[in-house]
């Protein structure tokens, strides 16, 4: 074999990256953070030759997004499939194929549970934690430390992370070392709550038994020293004006919604997280999940989902600016799509929560019937094309925040979509993420920098 032969294979076979190069893990999460979603969150805050956080990383890929079942998959099948490696049916939390979705789920008989990434890390001595703006016990965040067959298996789900109580995920070992999202109704006692666990349980005081520090709310959570393990829930969302509780989103608040003197944001999570995480010399794995991004696609309120997408996107901000990149994987994807497009051909900067526009003329563009149309819309939702269209020439679209963009086909809910989405790398480990990947590429190469 000549020189240039020998030089060539091995290139080859010299890995992307070595293996165990990344002593930690951040995997952020934009809940139905389609490209759509990215892009106009970037006219919406930047202009259209701004950048996002996400688009200053080093590394980017695309994602494929269907599951065993699904063309589309949802939160938990997608999830499980970052987590576990193993393509699953939707509705199901990290179990294997052989799994399906009952309500209630069976003792036996129905699949095996599939080891997670922060079993793996904690079986390493690593920390872990989880934080979401959705609730914990939500398909996202439940996936990373809960087994079920079933992602409305809420108040089980809840059980499985609380170390030595019943139904207790022991592969968890002494349990997830952060613990922070919306509501406290699956944790705590109807005594408590009025709409709570029915079993008589308060896992909060469960958990403050085994060394869990509670945080509630921005004080709290503020005066906190990363010194413990941390639970925190919190309920603003779902409280009145006078603090009655009133459950209604059961999640956090919407950014736009939140009150920051007493609701933590995304990115004061976050920094809180790393800072309990990071005492672990060994390390540790965090999943942030901007889990509002959905709900407000979901509703067809594109205003909101803009606004999630930009405190996503801040909190990986924080996170980037906090970690050392050169021991720490920071990698930044969604779950699915969801339906929402940007169309139209408006001039260059057009509002683009505005109608769209003539490039030419900059005058209002028109539909067949003679009316204006936004540039966003939905393929489908609860805002449905009437046979007869509203006239929007006199209604702000753009500065109205409960304005609902028009959907293509009548649903309750605007579906989520079943394209690709984008991923973001940076640090450790990085240069392994390209071209276009599989949810469960994206667990091997986690992995795989985790040395695991």
């Amino acid at each position: 074999m000549g020189c240039l032969a020998i030089l060539l294979a091995s290139l080859s076979a010299t890995p992307s990256f070595a293996a165990g190069e990344a002593k930690s893990v951040i995997l952020f999460i934009g809940n139905g953070m389609g490209p759509v979603a990215l892009t106009a969150s970037r006219i919406f805050k930047y202009g259209e030759g701004g950048k996002l956080m996400m688009d200053t990383m080093s590394r980017t890929a695309r994602v494929k997004t269907y599951s065993l079942d699904g063309q589309t998959p949802d939160s938990a099948s997608a999830m499980s499939a970052y987590m576990t490696g193993v393509r699953a049916r939707n509705e199901t939390l990290s179990m294997d194929g052989k799994t399906f979705a009952k309500d209630p789920c069976p003792t036996t008989g129905n699949g095996s549970a599939v080891p997670t990434l922060f079993e793996s890390a904690i079986a390493k001595g690593k920390a872990t934690g989880v934080v979401t703006t959705a609730r914990l016990t939500y398909a996202t965040s439940a996936a990373t430390f809960a087994h079920a067959c079933n992602r409305i298996a809420e108040y089980d789900i809840a059980s499985q992370a609380v170390p030595d109580g019943e139904g207790f995920n022991s592969a968890l070992g002494t349990g997830l070392d952060v613990l922070m999202g919306g509501t406290s109704r699956f944790w705590r006692p109807t005594k408590i709550t009025d709409k709570g666990r029915t079993d008589g349980r308060d896992l909060v005081v469960e958990l403050q038994a085994k060394g869990y520090s509670y945080v509630y709310d921005l004080t709290s959570m503020s005066k906190e020293a990363p010194s413990g393990k941390i639970i925190g829930l919190f309920d603003q969302a779902d409280t009145d004006a006078k603090g009655k509780v009133k459950w209604v989103q059961e999640h956090m608040s919407y950014e736009y919604d939140r009150d920051p003197l007493k609701e933590p944001s995304l990115s004061q999570m976050t920094s809180k997280a790393i800072d309990a995480l990071a005492r672990n010399t060994k390390g540790y794995f965090l999943v942030i999940e901007g889990g509002r991004i959905e709900h407000a696609l979901s509703s067809g309120n594109a205003k909101r989902a803009l606004a999630e997408v930009i405190a996503f996107d801040d909190a990986v901000r924080m996170a980037l600016a906090k970690v050392d990149l050169s021991s720490t994987l920071i990698v930044v994807t969604a779950n699915h799509d969801h339906t929402m497009a940007l169309n139209g051909s408006s001039h260059l900067g057009n509002d683009i929560l505005a109608k769209s526009t003539d490039i030419k003329s900059k005058k209002l563009a028109l539909a067949a019937d003679g009316l204006p149309y936004t540039s966003l819309v939905f393929g489908n939702g609860n805002s449905p094309r009437k046979a007869s269209r509203v006239d929007l020439t006199k209604i702000d679209t753009s500065g109205d925040w409960n304005y609902l963009q028009e959907a293509g086909v009548e649903l309750t809910s605007s579906s989520r979509g079943g394209g690709d989405v984008n991923l973001f790398a940076s640090g450790a480990g990085s240069s392994a993420f390209k071209g276009t990947l599989d949810h469960t590429k994206v667990f091997a190469l986690m992995k795989t920098a985790l040395g695991f």
